[in-house]
């Protein structure tokens, strides 16, 4: 605790030695010496409140603080003792304080505190009580004490009482001792909006850092590079609106589990000719419950995509497993699941009432949408969904894509909608060939329909799959 100069206390009363002066000299020392002492009083409380502030600037510690404020407020008012009492959550008192040179009055006036504070934690109707509580202590007390006291006023709300007492029968509550006490009471109330602040700084600090870790572990379950597989190029990118979001997406080879990671090269030979599965999803809603959603929808589909059902039983199978919990969050999930087979260039796919990918037709220049029937998962436990399949040709270009893409918003408040994404993806489709390059054009648009400065609130996801050219 850092040391603070205390200025010690007069003597109650000042005598005024006459020094043997005559009669008509005794008024003209008296007055000087009157006016002596008034300035060593203003001194005193001058010094007094000087290390009050220093403590305020000082101290890092809210109790070493609040050691200080009964001390000070006694002494700045010429009083035997103070009292700080603070209001804790749910209406609940403390006395955080007391300072007495006496010990028999401090503990006369302990007790009473603590009688009244116990009798006021049990009370139900706690506002009644409080705003008696200086008429409590008092009825206590006696007339033998005289109490005085202040609010502590912080962010416009009180949040305790600062008192000081004194035994003297002559003791005058005047109006200089009433501005000192609230004076102290202000710094009091600095003193604790401080510490919150500093508590709260504290919290954020930690649950930034909690977001960063979250948001390292969700990109690290998204897919670090697109996958190799035979006859298909891939370029993805998911952007999310915060640290950590609720996109989804993955490649899966169906069987995954049967790859050996003998070498990096030897491992791609194998899985590059296997069925793939290409999946992308959206949780409802933002940040790191929808992510924790995500993180689960990851696993359980990898799951099942080893029992080597058809995408309409998959989804209908992870849906029943995921609805308890999802029913349990209030959220819901979107869903679209493919199946690509390198050996035959068939994609067969179920939707789980997600955004429809986009198949643009290489021959017929024409872009059409791949969907099914199918609810959100998580909706209803016996919900039924439908296969679907497509042959795709060379130069076919799809795009799996969430809404985060056609509900951004520019500054005036318009949507970049479905028609802006369609005709987008023809004319990047007509321009590109390479997915890379077509993705970065699709970005490049949504971001210049945002505008610069304006970020977008929600994430957005893209995958853009071609398929090669028969050599």
């Amino acid at each position: 605790m850092t040391a603070v100069p205390i200025p010690r206390q007069p003597s109650p009363t000042t005598k005024f030695p006459m020094r043997g002066l005559n009669n008509e000299a005794t008024p003209v020392f008296a007055l000087k010496e009157l006016v002596a002492s008034l300035y060593r009083e203003q001194n005193k409380i001058q010094n007094l409140l000087s290390s009050l502030g220093f403590a305020l600037r000082s101290f890092n510690n809210l109790n070493q603080f609040l050691e200080l404020t009964p001390l000070m407020a006694a002494r700045v008012t010429d009083a035997d003792g103070s009292a700080l009492i603070l209001y804790k959550t749910k209406g609940q008192l403390s006395l955080e304080q007391l300072h007495c040179q006496d010990h028999q009055i401090a503990q006369e006036i302990r007790q009473a505190i603590a009688r009244i504070i116990g009798q006021t934690n049990t009370q139900e109707d706690t506002p009644d009580l409080l705003s008696s509580l200086d008429e409590q202590i008092r009825h206590l007390l006696g007339t033998k004490i005289r109490l005085y006291s202040t609010p502590i006023l912080v962010k416009n709300g009180e949040r305790g009482r600062l008192y000081v007492f004194s035994t003297d029968p002559e003791y005058i509550w005047t109006q200089t001792r009433r501005k000192l006490l609230q004076l102290i009471a202000d710094q009091t109330a600095v003193a604790i909006a401080n510490n919150e602040l500093t508590v709260e700084l504290r919290s954020k600090e930690r649950q930034d850092r909690e977001l960063e870790i979250a948001s390292e572990i969700q990109l690290r379950l998204l897919p670090r590079q697109c996958p190799t597989i035979k006859g298909v190029e891939l370029a993805a990118r998911c952007q999310t609106a915060n640290r950590v979001g609720g996109d989804y997406y993955d490649f899966i080879p169906t069987n995954y589990d049967q790859l050996r990671q003998e070498s990096p090269n030897k491992a791609d030979e194998p899985a590059a000719c296997v069925p793939w599965s290409i999946v992308i999803g959206d949780v409802m809603g933002k940040g790191v419950p929808a992510g924790l959603i995500m993180t689960m929808t990851r696993g359980m589909l990898r799951a099942e995509v080893l029992n080597r059902h058809s995408p309409a039983k998959i989804l209908q199978h992870l849906n029943r497993v995921m609805y308890a919990d999802l029913d349990n969050s209030h959220r819901f999930v979107t869903l679209f699941y493919s199946e690509y087979d390198p050996q035959t260039a068939c994609l067969s796919f179920s939707n789980a009432a997600h955004n429809p990918p986009l198949l643009w037709q290489a021959a017929t220049q024409t872009i059409q949408k791949l969907d099914t029937d199918g609810m959100l998962i998580g909706l209803d436990p016996d919900s039924q969904y439908e296969d679907a399949q497509i042959q795709l040709a060379s130069g076919d270009i799809i795009i799996y894509y969430t809404d985060g893409l056609t509900d951004a918003v520019n500054q005036q408040g318009g949507r970049f909608d479905e028609e802006n994404l369609v005709q987008t993806f023809q004319d990047g489709c007509q321009q590109y060939e390479n997915p890379q390059e077509i993705l970065d054009y699709l970005f490049k648009k949504i971001e210049h329909f945002i505008g610069s400065g304006h970020n977008n609130n929600d994430d957005m996801t893209l995958v853009v799959m071609r398929i090669k050219s028969s050599e």
